[in-house]
């Protein structure tokens, strides 16, 4: 055996013979957290509405993935399968886990609420032990939000069940994993940076060990410290990008203007961090430095068009570009540099992206001003909504 077996080995031991069922066999779930629960022993089972996926994970039963950046190599991910997220297994494979993780989308929790339900039910009449189901979205609080959809489609035997034995314990991930082509159909390409929290208050019976997943009783900051830096300067630097003409994160970032307007929005949306959360200065400038290494990683093509897709959800009013925004204005910090990222945000195009389509159409009918109030929920008359007005003016010359 070699030592790499023995490292695998070992590192299987704590969850040999368990089972995860994890919802979305896209990238981020095969090249996130479905790659590190197998990693951590267990049998996965993906499950999603893609059925050419689900034959491929269940006659294959492997793949790779591919670590993009300069210590290039790749992973073998190995004792997975698939059920299709619609079809007659599934209920009996949420009977039957021994944990449940997504990563489908925060728009698809809804969605998968009611199957949740009915396998919980099974699980409850089948007399089930504790189960925990960790929401691995770019939301916050998407498990504490699944919950509720689930309690939404539940009887009463079950959500009994559930207040006793189900916990949902939120949490926060960060992984870039931008789309890839590979030789098959399962490999997947991912940065080799990941960080993923989970609340530990949240866990019903013992907490899992998962080689990759921290625990902590301070979720809270570790999600905004993520939402707000990682994916407020990702996605100001793929608004601007696109507005000056650049397909990827990294050619953005390349331009030194959308650079250091980027840099700003961070720091801005750091210094409330750090008066909110009591981060370090020190530190959190440190992981600003980090991220802005990652998102010049030459090895990763993350087009523009990607990352800024569902623009209507991230102009949000808790949400990247408005959320740290709020956060520095209430403590009397600077928020231009955030409020730039939201102005850019109102030009994005994709053909691609529903959301992108439907932004364009609020603009055209209704107008700059009623449209970012109904984006954002600033008032008509507010500093921050002036400020975006004003810099969408400026954005367009």
């Amino acid at each position: 055996m070699t030592q790499a077996d023995q490292t695998q080995t070992q590192r299987s031991q704590p969850n040999s013979g368990k089972m995860a069922l994890h919802f979305g066999a896209g990238n981020i779930g095969r090249g996130f957290i479905g790659a590190l629960l197998s990693q951590s022993g267990y049998r996965v089972v993906f499950a999603d509405i893609n059925e050419q996926v689900i034959t491929a994970l269940r006659e294959q039963g492997e793949y790779d993935i591919h670590i993009l950046d300069q210590n290039a190599r790749t992973e073998r991910i190995s004792g997975v399968s698939g059920v299709l997220s619609n079809g007659p297994e599934i209920v009996p494979a949420i009977a039957e886990a021994d944990l449940i993780t997504t990563a489908v989308g925060p728009n698809v929790l809804r969605i998968i609420a009611p199957t949740l339900a009915r396998g919980i039910e099974a699980r409850a009449a089948a007399g089930g032990g504790p189960l925990n189901i960790v929401a691995c979205e770019n939301k916050v609080g998407a498990s504490s939000f699944l919950r509720d959809e689930v309690l939404g489609h539940i009887s009463e035997e079950g959500r009994a069940y559930l207040e006793q034995n189900v916990g949902f314990p939120n949490a926060s991930v960060d992984r870039i994993v931008p789309p890839f082509e590979g030789e098959h159909l399962l490999d997947v390409g991912v940065e080799e940076f990941h960080e993923w929290y989970v609340e530990g208050p949240g866990f019903r019976g013992e907490i899992p060990q998962i080689e990759g997943m921290k625990v902590t009783d301070d979720l809270m900051a570790y999600v905004q410290r993520k939402l707000y830096t990682l994916n407020t300067g990702h996605a100001i630097a793929a608004y601007l990008g696109q507005l000056r003409g650049l397909d990827t994160v990294a050619a953005a970032m390349q331009d030194e203007q959308t650079a250091q307007e980027v840099r700003a929005a961070m720091q801005q949306s750091g210094a409330a961090l750090v008066q909110t959360h009591g981060f370090g200065a020190q530190e959190h400038a440190e992981y600003i430095g980090r991220i802005e290494q990652r998102f010049t990683n030459p090895y990763i093509h993350d087009e523009v068009t990607r990352v800024g897709r569902e623009p209507v959800r991230k102009l949000g009013p808790k949400e990247r570009l408005i959320g740290p925004a709020q956060m520095a204005k209430e403590l009397g910090l600077p928020v231009d540099a955030l409020l730039r990222g939201a102005a850019a945000a109102l030009y994005f195009r994709s053909a691609e992206d529903p959301q992108a389509q439907e932004l364009q159409t609020m603009l055209a009918q209704d107008g700059l001003a009623a449209t970012i109030t109904a984006l954002t929920e600033l008032p008509e008359g507010d500093p921050m909504h002036a400020e975006i007005v004003r810099q969408y003016a400026e954005l367009s010359h």
